[in-house]
């Protein structure tokens, strides 16, 4: 996937988000949130489990478990998530530290780059083969290698919502002694999950240290697409996320004034969603303001996938591809300067090696 943005995140006022987990043999229709929990162990008896995630199958009142299963009993549980009966969840840390009575074992955020195995780091596949439990976005766990997925004790998968309550599952199974990886497309630092990582901890009562917290850093969108593009980003750089679901768009209608006027190289994630299209058209609208029309843009959709886009255009032109299919939540775009040009297909953006030096 081209952007590490919590992409999850966009559309997910409407989701009910406490995360119910089940087992493999056990019926997860009850999950409001559509989050799976699926151990190499296919047997439902886990409640006597390490892990963060209880079982549907049963009552689990007494689950000192990340979040609690479907069953109507389980509302008592000590969990990170409760189930799915209340809107407010999403919003709501449970456990504290002084819940769990076992020794905490290693958090890791680990980031996966474009989407495709071969971009991901040694230092990510080791990161993830070394985890009992990996956590994750659905769309980001479809991306690991088998290999990786194999040698998991669980996984734990939710699709677009819940990045809160899918953190916090995360954070309870390594309070209840796992080693646990969660995951994220690019950086775990870029528009993603390992700043939320940190504050829930710390709203627990627990301290990174505990869970000898570590952070494994990915290729971010913003260079994988870059490198598709050619060599945009070789001088100063602004990114700017069009998603307003946790910063206002005044904000980012401010930034966009801010980078525009001078001379940033804007790259631009979460462009277009079906509840943001006013966005991405002021953000046509300001740069605009401030840039010419024939600057060059590049866009670049779902960069290391299978359904990869790659296209070059202009400044003027792009407001109009806001209904094409290639810019949406998997898409990132790079507004070019008053300098970048377009060469032999690529994108180029001068260093200034030529104000010096004959070549």
């Amino acid at each position: 996937m081209s952007t590490e943005t919590d992409s999850d995140a966009d559309d997910e006022s409407t989701s009910k988000c406490g995360a119910s987990t089940s087992d493999t043999a056990s019926d997860s229709s009850g999950s409001k949130c559509g989050a799976s929990s699926t151990s190499t162990e296919t047997s439902s008896a886990d409640s006597g489990s390490k892990c963060g995630g209880s079982s549907s199958s049963g009552d689990d009142s007494s689950s000192k478990c990340g979040s609690s299963g479907s069953s109507s009993d389980s509302s008592s549980g000590k969990c990170g998530a409760s189930s799915g009966s209340d809107d407010s969840n999403e919003k709501e840390v449970g456990a504290t530290v002084e819940d769990f009575d076992a020794d905490p074992g290693q958090l890791t955020a680990v980031g996966l780059g474009p989407g495709q195995p071969e971009g991901m780091t040694e230092r990510a596949k080791n990161a993830l083969l070394e985890a009992e439990h990996i956590v994750g976005y659905t769309t980001y766990i479809e991306l690991l290698p088998d290999e990786i997925t194999e040698d998991a004790d669980e996984i734990y998968d939710t699709p677009m919502c819940g990045e809160v309550s899918r953190t916090e599952e995360a954070i309870d199974r390594t309070l209840a002694g796992n080693d646990v990886a969660i995951v994220g497309s690019g950086d775990p630092n870029v528009y993603a999950l390992a700043g939320l990582a940190l504050e829930i901890l710390e709203s627990k009562g627990a301290t990174a240290s505990m869970v000898d917290f570590e952070v494994v850093p990915g290729v971010p969108a913003a260079q994988s697409c870059a490198a598709r593009l050619g060599a945009p980003l070789v001088n100063d750089t602004v990114s700017i996320s069009l998603s307003d679901h946790l910063v206002p768009m005044p904000e980012i209608e401010s930034r966009l004034h801010a980078a525009a006027k001078e001379s940033f190289t804007i790259t631009i994630y979460n462009p277009w969603s079906r509840k943001r299209r006013e966005n991405f058209e002021k953000a046509c609208e300001i740069l605009l303001t401030h840039r010419d029309e024939e600057t060059p843009v590049g866009i670049v959709h779902g960069a290391g996938r299978e359904d990869e886009q790659v296209m070059i255009t202009e400044l003027g032109e792009l407001e109009e591809l806001g209904e094409h299919e290639i810019i949406d939540m998997t898409t990132t775009i790079v507004v070019g300067t008053e300098d970048t040009y377009v060469w032999d297909d690529r994108m180029v953006r001068p260093r200034g090696y030529e104000t010096k030096y004959d070549y």
